[in-house]
């Protein structure tokens, strides 16, 4: 605990010494970013090991937080854009990428106190849709109304149309227990009869009645 305590002493006395090269601060572009994708799990009784609700906080973990997002791991998502558009989609967007990474290289100056946005409180995640599950792969016996996915394993989920054409569901890159189990669409996805699914998981279709 002592050695703990001395090593973000000695991070938080360089990180004061370090030259500040861009004009992204923390209460103008950065903590807004943070909030919106991070403090729900980085915040006191969150399920992430440290808080980041503000700067004094966040600060020491600046190079963690570039590395952490570049790498993609964090927030912790896994499923390729392109592959489907998800409603709980907690992954960040190329440009808050280059932005959280271009403000640590640069520094990671604070700013000005009046442009720091209010902490969101705690929101709690919407309820889950009542669904159906099928297990995959499968050959759909009628008009089907997909609603959502829950990969089993990493790799690609498609749906192949009976016309020759497909749709990608989700391409899973990695799978972790701090990602969701389920990841529901933005629109669901309908798909006719005779529509071959292929990959490891279920689909969560919608519990309504089917079409015929």
């Amino acid at each position: 605990m002592r050695r703990a305590a001395l090593g973000l002493a000695w991070a938080m006395a360089a990180a004061a010494h370090e030259p500040i090269t861009t004009k992204l601060t923390w209460t103008k572009e950065i903590s807004r970013i943070v909030y919106k994708r991070c403090v729900h799990c980085h915040r006191e009784g969150g399920s992430a090991p440290m808080s980041l609700v503000n700067y004094e906080e966040a600060r020491p973990w600046a190079k963690a937080i570039r590395d952490e997002v570049l790498e993609r791991r964090m927030p912790p998502w896994g499923a390729v854009k392109g592959f489907g558009e998800f409603q709980n989609d907690a992954s960040l967007s190329e440009r808050e990428i280059e932005m959280l990474a271009s403000w640590v290289e640069g520094g990671a100056p604070e700013g000005e106190a009046i442009y720091l946005p209010p902490v969101p409180a705690k929101v709690e995640p919407p309820p889950t849709p009542a669904t159906r599950k099928v297990e995959l792969p499968a050959k759909l016996p009628r008009e089907t109304r997909v609603v959502g996915i829950e990969p089993e394993a990493p790799g690609q989920v498609v749906a192949h149309r009976p016309d020759g054409s497909f749709v990608p569901l989700i391409w899973l890159l990695h799978q972790r227990t701090e990602q969701p189990k389920a990841f529901f669409y933005e629109q669901a996805v309908v798909l006719p009869r005779g529509t071959v699914v292929g990959g490891r998981g279920r689909l969560l279709i919608s519990a309504g009645k089917p079409a015929k």
